[in-house]
């Protein structure tokens, strides 16, 4: 791969969520803050959502390394479970045993044991809930009947659901109306902007052992952005094609050409036709020749 040739000691642009590489954008952090605040103060349910590849699964890890030791945590990365194999998933997570042929209701019994086990050992429980729009009505449902335990000052479980902007519409149905008045704190991700790329592609180089130049100017994050939308995902991708073309063709920096192949080769990314470069091209000699006609129609003025 490219990594010996622009000094790399690892992958900058991975898809796997890898908190070393955290960047902090502004939504990210702010979601990270509301996630924090809202836990620390004992709320129910808190939500975030986002578009496909907006970093809600590095974030929900970021979460994890970055919560008080008080709490104790249950991490259910694929929630597409019948309300019996959420109940089994969360046992685990909380470290229940359970019967092969428990039922509902010793399912049920022996979670809120637990729970209030922990609680009374000064330490809180959260339930966190990653690609939520997945999980069943029926599963939802059986979620909110869990938050049902609390005390006079505060609930004994919280949960923390992160979806995709379907699980809005989910939420919508009249069935699940009274778990939709139990969200208190709601925040949906941002893409990013076109400096944050910039920003962004420069500081993943960086943990990666970068030590260059910019492997990506400004005109690449230009076209970067415009194929990408600013989604972090779709720009990791492109991102890492382009350091392979750089690098197949013996360049210390991506230029503009290897960004066009990329996105080429990307079926997420949107097509800059070659069309809109003519037009652009077009464009800017027509303002040149306009401005270099109007020079010479004032000098043969004067």
């Amino acid at each position: 791969m490219y990594l010996y040739h622009f000094g790399l000691k690892e992958l900058p642009f991975t898809l796997t969520p890898n908190t070393s590489y955290f960047y902090g954008l502004p939504s990210h952090r702010q979601a990270l803050d509301v996630l924090l605040t809202a836990l620390r103060s004992g709320e129910g349910f808190i939500k975030v959502t986002g578009e496909v590849g907006t970093g809600k699964t590095l974030i929900c890890r970021k979460l994890l390394n970055e919560l008080p030791e008080h709490f104790v945590t249950a991490y259910i990365p694929n929630p597409y479970l019948s309300p019996s194999e959420l109940r089994r998933a969360v046992a685990s997570e909380l470290g229940v045993e359970l019967s092969a042929d428990a039922d509902q209701q010793e399912f049920t019994r022996r979670i809120e044991q637990r729970i209030i086990e922990i609680n009374h050992a000064n330490k809180g429980v959260i339930l966190i809930v990653d690609e939520a729009q997945a999980l069943p009505v029926e599963s939802l449902e059986a979620l909110r009947l869990f938050t049902n335990l609390e005390t006079e000052s505060r609930k004994l479980l919280q949960v923390v659901l992160f979806g995709q902007p379907e699980l809005d519409q989910k939420l919508a149905l009249a069935e699940l109306r009274q778990l939709k008045q139990r969200i208190t704190f709601t925040y949906r991700l941002d893409c990013m902007t076109e400096d944050q790329l910039f920003h962004y592609a420069k500081h993943r180089m960086t943990v990666a052992g970068y030590r260059g130049g910019e492997a990506f100017n400004r005109r690449c994050c230009k076209l970067l952005f415009k194929a990408s939308g600013g989604t972090p995902r779709i720009v990791n991708v492109l991102c890492h094609k382009a350091l392979m073309l750089a690098y197949g063709e013996g360049e210390n920096q991506v230029n503009k050409k290897h960004i066009k192949m990329a996105i080429k080769d990307t079926d997420s990314a949107q097509q800059i036709s070659g069309s809109w470069f003519w037009y652009m091209a077009m464009a800017g000699a027509l303002m040149l020749s306009g401005g270099l006609w109007f020079v010479y129609e004032q000098g043969m003025i004067s």
